[in-house]
């Protein structure tokens, strides 16, 4: 009598939920390059001090406002003048009433070039001011000499 000798089956993996998983993998990495690219301009060259020190806590609203040396203000992407600035922070102030906060909730981050004019700095925050906006950070970079 003959036994047959049956070879096994090789199992497959489904590869389904890896592509699934690299996709989404390359999704997060796309958001956070964005998030990161907010924060940071070309045009600005930050100021640095040896008296510097960073927040106590993370900034929950931050409207982040980078002058550059010309004394243009950028605000998500979108760029302004002194006498435009007030559209974009009128914008900016509407997603934040739309998450039920207020004026008071927001933090006005200006990063603004080493050579900028300390004039046109204060004619963005007067800007602010005229939208209720109150708390206000200056960015800068560390010195280490």
């Amino acid at each position: 009598m003959r036994v047959k000798s049956k070879k096994p089956d090789l199992a497959q993996g489904d590869l389904t939920p890896m592509i699934d998983m690299t996709f989404q993998l390359i999704a997060f990495f796309m958001v956070l390059i964005n998030f990161a690219q907010t924060e940071a301009n070309d045009r600005v060259v930050l100021p640095s001090s040896k008296l510097v020190k960073p927040p106590e806590v993370a900034l929950e609203f931050p409207i982040i406002l980078h002058v550059a040396q010309d004394g243009e203000i950028v605000l998500g992407g979108d760029e302004f003048t002194v006498e435009t600035l007030r559209i974009g922070l009128q914008r900016e102030m509407s997603v934040i009433k739309a998450e039920g906060k207020t004026a008071n909730d927001a933090n006005v981050v200006i990063r603004a070039h080493q050579d900028t004019a300390m004039g046109d700095v204060q004619e963005v925050i007067r800007v602010a001011q005229e939208q209720n906006l109150i708390n206000f950070a200056l960015r800068v970079k560390e010195d280490n000499r």
